[in-house]
C-alpha cells in the first residue's frame, strides 16, 4: 500500500514509500529492454525494406537504431527525473496537461493494436506456407483467438511462455548470422548489393528514408521500459546504461542480419517474400527450413503476445481511470485477467488486419509512435523548466531537438494511404480526449 506523500515540483514523491520493490540491476534490466526490442519484426519486415532501399538493407536499419538513440535519450532524462510507471502519458501531461497525456497514452494504445495486426498476417505468410497454406484471414482470425486465450488464462502463464520463446527468437537471429557467415566463407553471395541503394522508382535517400520508416519498427520496445524504472535501484545510473546498451546489442545484430540477407538473396527475391529470412536459410542451406520456419512462427508469435498483453492492460488502466468506456474493466471471476480489455484489442486488432499488409501496418505503427516520440522529446524541453534535488540523466539539448526533427522527417516519409489511416486514428483520440477532459472539468467544477 502506498503511504500519502508531498510531491516536488517535478511532481515525484518526496520521502515516501512506493509499493513497487526496487529489483532490478542494470544487467536485469539491460535483458529486459533487450528482450522487448529484438523480436519479430525483423523476421518479417527485412523483405519490405529492401523493397523500398534496395539491396543495402543494413543502411536504414542503422539509420533508425541511430534515430531511436535519439529518443532513447529522452526517454533516459525523463525516466530518471521522473522514476515512476506512466511513460510517454505521463511525461506529456507533466508537460502538456491532461489533454496530450491522453492523447499520447492512446496513441500507445494504438500503435500496439495495430502492432498485433501486422503481426497476425506476418504469421499467415511464408513461414507458415512452409507447413500448410491457409487463409490469411482464417490463420489471423484463428491465430488472434488463440493469443487472447492464453492471454486471459493469466500472466504468469503468459510471461513463462515468453521467457522460452525470447530464447527460440534470439537463437534464430544467430543463427541467420553464423549461416550468413558461413555462405560468404564458402564463396557464395553478393557483396556487391550491400552498396545498392535506391530502387528504380525511387533515388537512393528517398529509398534509404522509406526503408528506415519499416525499419523503425524493430527497434521499437524501447518506450515500454520506462514503467520499470520505478522498480530500479539506481535509475540515474542503470537506465540509461541498460537502455543504450540493449539498443546497440539489437542495433547490431539487425545490421549483421541485413548484411547476411541482402548479400545472400537476391533483392526482388527478398522482397517478394513475406518470409525473407527463410529465404536466407535456403540460400545457405544445412539446416532445415521447416525448422527455421518454426523459429520465425514462434518469434511472430511472442512478439504478438508481448503486445497483447501491454495493450489489453493499458486499455483496462485506461477504462479504470475514466479514460475509455468503463465495461473495459471487466475481469474473469477466477483468473482475473481483464477479458473485456482482452476482447476488445483482439477484435481491433483483426478488423486491422484485413485493411493492409504488414508493411502498411508497420508504418501506421510508426506514423503513431513518432506522434508518442515527437511529444517525449519536445516534454524534455518544457521539463527543462523543472528542476528537481534528484539528480537525473541529462542529454545535451540538441538530442531532444534532433530526436523531434526525425520524427517529422520520418512522417514526411509515410505514405497517403497509411496517413489516412493514420489520421483517422488520431481523429478518435482528439476526440476522446476533449470529451475526456470536459468531462473532468465539469466534475471538478
Amino acid at each position: 500500500m502506498t503511504t500519502p506523500s508531498v510531491k516536488t515540483s517535478g511532481g515525484a514523491p518526496q520521502g515516501a514509500t512506493t509499493s513497487l520493490k526496487k529489483a532490478l540491476t542494470t544487467p536485469l534490466l539491460y535483458f529486459f529492454i533487450l528482450g522487448d526490442v529484438l523480436g519479430a519484426g525483423v523476421y518479417v519486415l527485412v523483405g519490405q525494406i529492401a523493397a523500398e532501399s534496395g539491396g543495402a538493407v543494413w543502411v536504414p536499419l542503422l539509420l533508425a537504431l541511430l534515430l531511436s538513440l535519439l529518443t532513447a535519450a529522452s526517454y533516459a532524462e525523463l525516466a530518471t527525473k521522473y522514476p515512476r510507471a506512466g511513460g510517454a502519458s505521463h511525461y506529456a501531461t507533466l508537460a502538456y496537461g491532461p489533454f496530450t497525456g491522453f492523447l499520447a497514452g492512446f496513441c500507445m494504445l494504438a500503435a500496439g493494436i495495430v502492432s498485433v495486426a501486422a503481426l497476425a498476417r506476418g504469421f499467415a505468410g511464408d513461414y507458415l506456407t512452409a507447413f500448410v497454406s491457409l487463409p490469411v484471414v482464417l490463420v489471423a482470425a484463428v491465430f488472434l483467438c488463440a493469443l487472447a486465450l492464453l492471454n486471459a488464462r493469466g500472466i504468469s502463464e503468459s510471461t513463462r511462455a515468453n521467457v522460452a520463446a525470447t530464447v527460440v527468437e534470439v537463437g534464430g537471429l544467430l543463427l541467420i548470422v553464423g549461416l550468413g557467415a558461413w555462405l560468404f566463407l564458402r564463396g557464395d553471395g553478393d557483396p556487391g548489393r550491400l552498396v545498392r541503394l535506391g530502387t528504380p522508382d525511387t533515388g537512393a535517400a528517398a529509398g534509404v528514408l522509406g526503408g528506415t520508416v519499416l525499419a523503425y519498427y524493430s527497434f521499437v520496445g524501447f518506450e515500454t521500459s520506462v514503467n520499470v524504472a520505478e522498480e530500479t535501484r539506481d535509475p540515474r545510473r542503470s537506465y540509461p546504461r541498460a537502455l543504450f546498451g540493449a539498443l546497440v546489442t539489437a542495433g547490431a545484430v539487425y545490421v549483421l542480419v541485413g548484411i547476411v540477407a541482402s548479400a545472400a538473396v537476391p533483392t526482388g527475391r527478398l522482397a517478394g517474400s513475406s518470409g525473407p529470412l527463410l529465404e536466407v536459410v535456403k540460400a545457405a542451406g544445412g539446416v532445415p527450413p521447416k525448422l527455421f520456419s518454426a523459429i520465425a512462427l514462434v518469434a511472430v508469435a511472442n512478439g504478438a503476445l508481448l503486445t497483447g498483453i501491454m495493450s489489453s492492460r493499458l486499455a483496462y488502466g485506461m477504462a479504470r481511470d475514466g479514460l475509455l468506456p468503463r465495461f473495459l474493466t471487466r475481469v474473469l471471476p477466477g483468473r482475473r485477467t481483464p477479458w473485456a480489455s482482452i476482447a476488445a484489442t483482439t477484435v481491433l486488432s483483426f478488423l486491422l488486419a484485413l485493411t493492409g499488409d504488414v508493411a502498411s501496418l508497420a508504418s501506421t505503427l510508426v506514423l503513431l509512435l513518432l506522434v508518442v516520440f515527437f511529444l517525449v522529446n519536445t516534454a524534455v524541453l518544457v521539463q527543462r523548466r523543472d528542476r528537481p534535488e534528484r539528480p537525473h540523466f541529462r542529454a545535451y539539448t540538441a538530442v531532444p531537438v534532433l530526436g523531434a526533427l526525425s520524427c517529422v522527417v520520418l512522417a514526411t516519409q509515410v505514405e497517403a494511404e497509411v496517413w489516412t489511416r493514420g489520421l483517422i486514428v488520431i481523429a478518435v483520440g482528439v476526440v476522446l480526449g476533449a470529451v475526456t477532459t470536459l468531462r473532468r472539468r465539469r466534475a471538478g467544477s
